[in-house]
């Protein structure tokens, strides 16, 4: 463990209200600070929501703050009364976050370079990370930590798991014997896959002795996809529903004993990277390459370079980087046989890994 040189800063404030996923990400690098430099004082300004998957890191203060809620900012600034920090890390670039950080003062305020920083995000920082080129977003993150020199660390997220909530993980796990968790929706429905894909998937499992377990939200769209994938099930009584019925704590712990979990472009996929749990992720409209889950990139399966090239006429990497393609049904041309042989793949290596 690094102790602080006499440069390192003494206080870092971290704004990164959002995603789930992106909080993953944001996480992993806090866990480089906080392990390099345990003395430092570090303050996360985070969503209500992201903030019951990541409560209880070690070395953090977290303060939650309610970006939807009128008086945001005024909340922000009262909490913050009478503090400056050393460094203050603008790792999201969202009109809204911007506008809540003027309220934190900070000496260094650092930003993404000219190409990332959207939505007038430069004109709320005075530093920037080193502009590059096709980095994925965890990396991304990372070049925070990078221009305030905090020295390397072994790839690692100190996500806290309560005793209870893994107990109730590990009762769960033997009731269902061998299985894989399927997390079925994205933020909007489009970047979901067809609930059909999914009911057959779920069916093959099912014949071959694994326990499919939906997991998900409470919101609409996590809803609707798993009352479609149930309507499309003929074996109603071998699987299970946890959609809404649990916590981010306790879906984080139940991943930890899954074999393996199939998402689209979706927090929990990232959620399962952090348990090192492998994932099949599906895409379409994001390049994985950037926003896939970071430690299973090669069990990706994905259309994206062909909707780019058929949308645009070029490929992804001739584009600037993170373009998305667009469209409703773009999801549909994942093939159920190229999710099932993958899924197949890492199920026997797993198997393999637990009889070696």
């Amino acid at each position: 463990m690094c102790s602080m040189s006499r440069t390192s800063p003494q206080s870092i404030c971290i704004m990164r209200l959002s995603a789930i996923g992106d909080v993953c990400h944001a996480a992993a690098m806090i866990t480089r600070i906080t392990r390099a430099w345990p003395e430092c004082k570090i303050t996360w300004v985070i969503g209500k929501i992201e903030y019951q998957l990541v409560q209880g890191m070690p070395h953090v203060e977290f303060i939650v703050c309610d970006k939807k809620h009128p008086q945001a900012k005024a909340q922000l600034k009262s909490a913050l009364q009478g503090r400056e920090f050393d460094v203050l890390l603008m790792m999201q670039v969202a009109l809204r976050a911007n506008w809540l950080s003027t309220v934190i003062k900070a000496k260094k305020r650092i930003g993404f370079d000219w190409a990332r920083a959207k939505e007038g995000h430069w004109l709320f920082t005075n530093r920037r990370i080193a502009a590059t080129q096709h980095t994925h977003v965890l990396d991304g993150f990372m070049q925070f930590a990078d221009a305030i020199g905090v020295p390397s660390q072994p790839l690692a997220w100190d996500i806290p798991i309560q005793a209870s909530d893994r107990q109730w993980a590990y009762d769960q796990a033997q009731a269902f014997g061998p299985f894989v968790i399927i997390a079925p929706a994205a933020s909007k429905a489009e970047r979901n896959w067809t609930a059909s894909g999914y009911a057959e998937v779920m069916q093959r499992l099912i014949k071959t002795g694994i326990t499919p377990v939906l997991c998900g939200g409470p919101g609409p769209v996590d809803a609707q996809i798993s009352a479609d994938i149930t309507a499309s099930m003929s074996a109603q009584n071998q699987w299970t529903n946890l959609v809404g019925q649990t916590s981010l704590k306790q879906m984080l712990a139940l991943m930890s004993h899954a074999q393996c979990v199939v998402a689209p472009d979706t927090g929990p996929a990232h959620m399962a990277t952090t348990v090192g749990t492998p994932v099949v992720g599906l895409y379409a409209h994001s390049n994985p390459l950037r926003t896939g889950p970071y430690l299973s990139l090669d069990h990706t399966i994905s259309v994206y370079d062909e909707a780019i090239e058929q949308q645009f006429k070029r490929p992804w990497h001739k584009l600037p980087w993170g373009t998305r393609a667009k469209g409703k049904d773009l999801m549909h041309g994942i093939d159920v046989e190229k999710v099932w042989m993958t899924m197949s793949q890492i199920i026997e290596q797993q198997s393999t890994s637990v009889k070696a």
